[in-house]
């Protein structure tokens, strides 16, 4: 929202302890959870965003400060390959599941655009890109505990082709 231009950034507070806690912690927790059930995309991907959002918390609160916008760019694209090759591994799961990981993709890569050229116009598409996922996250989690406790699909995620 932040990024989207609908919130001034003095709101980061609030969005830290929900990266902490939501971003960072539960995604580690989930993504532990998905090794030991052999779910190796899952893993990864709980995982590697867990990391992400905790290193993004830390860099907001304590690193940022003399780091070129440039190199931060750098940092972003490097979290929009590893999105990019997950997607590549997602093709043959649902399609919401594909939509996910092509849309933090984009998100990572419009992200470093805005660093690389200092440009407000890729920072907001890739706030409202941001948004989207957060949408499809959301969208996810219900049909899987939708889905799940009822035993048929009542939410569609698409089937894989």
């Amino acid at each position: 929202m932040i990024n989207a231009g609908w919130y001034p950034a003095d709101n980061i507070g609030l969005l830290i302890a929900v990266v902490f806690a939501f971003g960072g912690g539960a995604q580690v927790i989930a993504g532990c959870l998905e090794f030991f059930g052999g779910n190796t995309l899952g893993f990864t991907g709980f995982t590697a965003f867990g990391a992400f959002w905790w290193s993004l918390a830390l860099y907001l609160l304590f690193f940022h400060k003399g780091v070129a916008p440039a190199f931060a760019g750098w940092y972003f694209l490097l979290f929009g390959t590893v999105s990019l090759a997950l997607w590549l591994g997602a093709l043959n799961e649902s399609r919401a599941l594909q939509f996910f990981f092509l849309n933090i993709t984009v998100s990572f890569v419009l992200a470093a655009f805005g660093h690389w050229f200092n440009s407000t116009v890729c920072i907001v598409l890739g706030g409202y890109a941001t948004l989207m996922l957060a949408a499809v996250s959301i969208y996810l989690a219900f049909a899987a505990i939708v889905n799940e406790s009822h035993e048929r699909i009542v939410l569609p995620v698409g089937a894989p082709q």
